[in-house]
C-alpha cells in the first residue's frame, strides 16, 4: 500500500491508459455524502494518513461542526517517531517503510493531537508536493545506526528530530486558528478527536474466529493491532449500513490484480473466465460472486494484498442496478480529471479486495454490535 514503488507502477499504468479516460460505466447516486476535497500524497507512502484524515474530516463535515483541512504530515512525523522506536525494540525486525493502516492514524492524533493544515505543511524542502524519498533513506540509515550500537544516544534523538524539521518543518508548540491559539493537543480535543474510542477498525478473514479481536498479520499492521473479525456477510453490512446512513468508511484494500483501473474511474472483479476481456472496459461483464472461501484463499496466496487505503464516501448503481461504492482516492484530481480523483468500486471488489476498513461505531448495525459487544 503506500509504498512508493507501488505509486510508481501506479502512474505508470495511468499514463499509458491515459488515451481512454472514458468509463463505459454510467453510475447515478444512491447515497453521497458530502466530504472535503481531494488531496495528493504525491511521491509518499502515506495514503494510509491521506484516507483517514479525509474520513475524519467527513466525521466533522457529518456532526456539524464545519469543514477543516488537517495536516496529513503532522500525523506522518509522530507516526514515524513511533514506529523507528518500535524497530529499535524489535531489534531492526520492525517495519520502518512508510505504511500503516487507518487505526495509527486515530491512534497519533490521540496521543500527540493535530493541526491544520495551514500550521503545518509538512514540505520544507524544495518540492510542489510531497516527496519522501530521500527522508525515507535518511531515516532508514539513523535507525539501522541505533539498533547496530544498541543505544539511543542523546545524539540520536537530535538527528531525527533534525531529520524531521529539515524536510518536514518544525512543529509548531502553538497556532492560530480562526483568532484562537491551540496547541495540538487542543485543538484535537476543540475537535472531539482527544479519545478516538469510538472508531473501529475491522476485517474479515476465516483463519480467525469471527465476532472477536484478532490480529491481522499484514507488514502495514506493524504495531501488532487486533481488529474485529466478522464475516463477509456482516463486512458488507456494516459498510452498506454506514453509508446509507450518512457515515463515512476509510477502507484498506488491494488495486494490484489487474481489476483496478484509477484512471478510468472504476474497479471491477470479473468471473475468471470473463478476466481478459472484462478489464479492457469495452463493455460491462458480470461481476463475480464471492463467497468468503474465495476471499480467504486470494489473501492466502497474496493475490489480495495489503495495498492502498482510500475513502468509501457514497453508494452508487451502474446502468444495469449493479451497486457500485463512490471512492475517495489520494491521487489528486490529475490522473483521472473526468473523475476528479474519484473512482466507483464494486460489490464484488470490496468482497474480495477489502483488508481491513473503520468506521463509527455507531454505523454498526445494533445486531453485530451486540457481537462484537460493544
Amino acid at each position: 500500500m503506500k509504498r512508493i514503488l507501488t505509486l510508481t507502477l501506479a502512474a505508470v499504468l495511468c499514463t499509458a491508459a491515459f488515451a481512454q479516460t472514458q468509463t463505459i460505466y454510467k453510475f447515478t447516486p444512491v447515497k453521497d455524502i458530502p466530504v472535503t476535497p481531494v488531496k495528493d500524497q504525491a511521491r509518499t507512502g502515506t495514503c494510509w494518513c491521506f484516507a483517514t484524515v479525509s474520513f475524519l474530516e467527513a466525521e466533522l463535515l457529518r456532526q456539524g461542526k464545519g469543514e477543516y483541512d488537517l495536516s496529513e504530515m503532522f500525523v506522518v512525523r509522530n507516526n514515524y517517531n513511533d514506529r523507528i522506536f518500535d524497530n529499535y525494540l524489535r531489534r531492526g525486525n520492525g517495519n520502518i517503510n512508510p505504511g500503516s493502516i487507518a487505526h495509527m492514524a486515530t491512534q497519533a492524533i490521540e496521543r500527540y493531537g493535530i493541526v491544520p493544515e495551514s500550521a503545518y505543511h509538512g514540505i520544507n524542502y524544495d518540492s510542489p508536493g510531497h516527496n519522501h524519498g530521500e527522508l525515507s533513506a535518511y531515516l532508514k540509515g539513523i535507525a539501522d545506526v541505533s539498533v547496530e550500537r544498541k543505544n539511543l544516544s542523546p545524539e540520536y534523538h537530535k538527528l531525527i528530530k533534525s531529520l524531521f524539521d529539515i524536510y518536514l518543518g518544525e512543529v509548531p508548540e502553538t497556532f492560530e486558528y480562526n483568532g484562537k491559539t491551540y496547541t495540538p493537543q487542543s485543538f484535537a480535543k476543540m475537535l472531539g478527536f482527544d479519545n478516538m474510542s469510538d472508531y473501529v477498525e475491522l476485517t474479515s478473514f476465516s483463519h480467525h474466529p469471527f465476532y472477536q479481536k484478532v490480529p491481522l498479520e499484514i507488514p502495514d499492521n506493524w504495531d501488532h493491532a487486533l481488529l474485529y473479525n466478522v464475516p463477509l456477510e456482516d463486512m458488507m453490512r456494516i459498510i452498506d449500513n454506514a453509508l446509507e446512513n450518512g457515515y463515512t468508511v476509510a477502507w484498506d484494500g488491494d488495486l494490484t490484480s489487474g481489476e483496478f483501473n484509477h484512471n478510468r474511474g472504476v474497479a471491477i472483479c470479473p468471473e475468471p473466465k470473463d478476466f481478459q476481456e472484462a478489464v479492457k472496459l469495452e463493455k460491462v461483464y458480470p461481476d463475480r460472486v464471492v463467497t468468503q472461501e474465495i476471499r480467504q484463499k486470494d489473501f492466502e496466496t497474496f493475490r489480495t494484498v495489503d495495498d492502498h487505503l482510500m475513502h468509501l464516501t457514497g453508494l452508487f448503481k451502474d446502468q444495469n442496478g449493479n451497486k457500485f461504492y463512490k471512492t475517495k482516492n489520494s491521487w489528486g484530481e490529475g490522473r483521472n480529471p473526468e473523475m476528479k480523483g474519484y473512482l466507483y468500486m464494486s460489490k464484488a471488489y470490496i468482497e474480495m479486495r477489502t483488508i481491513s476498513f473503520m468506521v463509527h461505531k455507531d454505523a454498526i448495525p445494533k445486531d453485530i454490535r451486540k457481537k462484537l459487544g460493544l
